[in-house]
């Protein structure tokens, strides 16, 4: 019988990006988490490639590998940490790379990855939506089984998915038409403020603190119209788009905001004024801080930097300069950072009124913890305990090897990993000091800081399974 070898290769080059493709596919609906890691770590190669161009850097000169990639991981994961001046640093291409990196990290990891997943596979699956409706979906409020009104809620997937894009072009927009005029007012060329202003609204929206301009925030010090129009970015990012969808719907009947919403918007409002309170009291007489200025400045950029700290990554005053008391407050609200799907970095503020409400529950001796009206059910709990174990892990293991590479004072190095861990951006001035390899251990703790909580929730509640029977009891002595 005669063969036609050159039809057979033919039908291999035909059939094997079709195969790949529906390996891809068969990724996007059996395990969405590590298609999330795969499309962020794809990204953050992608960008590399792109601030390593030489029409990226200001002066036509090839920026060095650990710069590239530690800016793009700060880019993508919308952390605002970096090893150089970005004002300086890189050519407007180089800006315009950034400022569109940001925006597309701000969508979330399991968000981006729903959407991309949509693409490949025309639809998504069930576990997709599953767990699409775990990380965003503000009605969910339990891990495995969907009961029947969340299964009718799986549906909203896609709107919701479609929020999340308009949310983030309208509130950039508002936030930038309202910037506008304060750049001018500061001196700045009309035809620059039309693109400082978008810029700035991104980094505040996405929770990133990137500046446009040599200086950073400091020639603003005085505009308070400006700062607050940031911070109001900060917290619209802050929240999360669970809660945003939530408001659009509901926003004036309170009674019925879903738990989720309830929980966020009371947590993030008492860290917000009790970091205002704290940073108050401990540096009022600090001259190279709030002690050099009046009452109401100091009032007033005390609030700032409470809300910088939840993830914003502005700053007025000099971060290296606060009281050692002070960089623990900030290390705090940093790690609890802002609420869940949001552009914020942290453990979450609904993973911090979990426990609190657990802690309360147990103290109270009730059989179960309670809130609103409603039951937290305890695997929800567990996942709470599992995000804090995991970030803590990794805030320690980064601390002490960064310590050990850098021979840095401790307190230094944690408030730096904790702001890499939380995607905050603030520094001591640390960041910008570190070896190379120090650099790589940083960005390697911004990427499991801004995914590695996320995704190990999303994986506990996607594998969470009924069991149909029970081990005998027996009591370990803890405490």
């Amino acid at each position: 019988m005669a063969t036609d070898p050159q039809g057979s290769i033919v039908r291999r080059m035909v059939l094997a990006p079709r195969a790949s493709w529906d390996r891809l596919r068969n990724l996007t609906t059996s395990s969405p988490a590590r298609f999330a890691v795969l499309v962020f770590v794809s990204l953050i190669l992608v960008f590399t490639a792109l601030l390593s161009l030489p029409a990226a850097s200001a002066n036509g000169r090839r920026l060095p590998l650990a710069d590239a990639l530690f800016t793009a991981v700060s880019t993508i994961c919308v952390t605002g940490l970096s090893t150089v001046d970005i004002a300086t640093t890189f050519s407007a291409f180089g800006k315009v790379v950034i400022f569109i990196g940001v925006n597309i990290g701000g969508m979330g990891v399991l968000t981006l990855a729903s959407i991309l997943g949509l693409v490949i596979s025309k639809r998504l699956g069930l576990r997709a939506k599953l767990i699409a409706a775990s990380d965003s979906n503000p009605l969910r409020t339990h891990g495995g089984p969907v009961n029947e009104g969340q299964t009718v809620r799986l549906g909203e997937v896609g709107q919701l998915l479609r929020t999340v894009a308009l949310s983030t072009l309208l509130i950039e927009g508002l936030v930038a038409l309202a910037l506008y005029p304060s750049l001018i007012l500061a001196g700045i060329r009309p035809i620059d403020a039309l693109w400082e202003a978008p810029f700035y609204a991104a980094m505040a929206f996405t929770n990133t603190g990137f500046t446009p301009n040599p200086g950073g925030l400091v020639p603003f010090a005085d505009d308070y119209f400006l700062l607050t129009v940031l911070m109001i970015g900060v917290f619209l990012g802050s929240i999360g788009f669970p809660v945003i969808y939530a408001l659009r719907k509901q926003l004036w009947h309170v009674r019925k905001w879903p738990l989720h919403t309830k929980l966020t918007i009371i947590t993030t409002v008492l860290l917000f004024f009790a970091g205002a309170a704290a940073f108050l009291t401990l540096e009022y007489n600090n001259p190279e801080t709030l002690g050099s200025m009046n009452a109401w400045d100091t009032t007033f950029q005390a609030f700032f930097l409470s809300a910088m700290t939840r993830s914003g990554g502005f700053s007025v005053v000099d971060i290296g300069e606060l009281y050692g008391s002070s960089l623990i407050v900030g290390c705090m609200l940093m790690f609890v950072g802002g609420g869940s799907a949001s552009t914020a970095g942290g453990i979450k503020v609904t993973t911090l009124a979990v426990l609190a409400l657990a802690v309360f529950s147990e103290a109270k001796g009730r059989p179960s913890v309670q809130a609103f009206g409603r039951r937290i059910p305890s695997d929800v709990q567990r996942v709470a305990l599992s995000v804090v174990a995991w970030g803590a892990t990794i805030v320690a293991l980064s601390t002490i090897v960064i310590s050990q590479i850098s021979q840095e004072p401790v307190s230094d190095v944690l408030f730096d990993v904790i702001s890499a861990f939380g995607t905050v951006g603030l520094s001591t001035g640390l960041t910008a000091e570190l070896s190379d390899p120090a650099v790589y251990v940083m960005a390697l703790t911004i990427f499991m800081g801004r995914i590695g909580t996320v995704t190990l929730a999303a994986a506990v509640a996607a594998t969470s399974r009924s069991q149909l029977y029970s081990l005998p009891v027996e009591r370990p002595i803890v405490g």
